[in-house]
């Protein structure tokens, strides 16, 4: 579980800077938090503080992306 917690982080972290681009923010939604949550509870669940962190770190750049663009933008 650690490993698929981890391997769901890195994937979202990689939807995190596509969100990152302009007019591209919605992809947080879609490819950065759903990933990340998942892979928070799984992180959770094996009790491994570092991809606890990792996908916590990854899900609050992208809700602040989010709030920065209203949402969308």
């Amino acid at each position: 579980m650690r490993a698929l917690s981890i391997l769901l982080g890195v994937l979202a972290l990689l939807g995190l800077f596509a969100g990152f681009l302009p007019l591209l923010g919605w992809v947080n939604w879609f490819a950065a938090l759903p990933p990340a949550l998942l892979g928070l509870l799984l992180g959770v669940l094996a009790r491994d503080r570092g991809a606890m962190t990792l996908n916590a770190v990854i899900i609050g750049l992208a809700a602040l992306r989010l709030m920065l663009g209203g949402g969308l933008l």
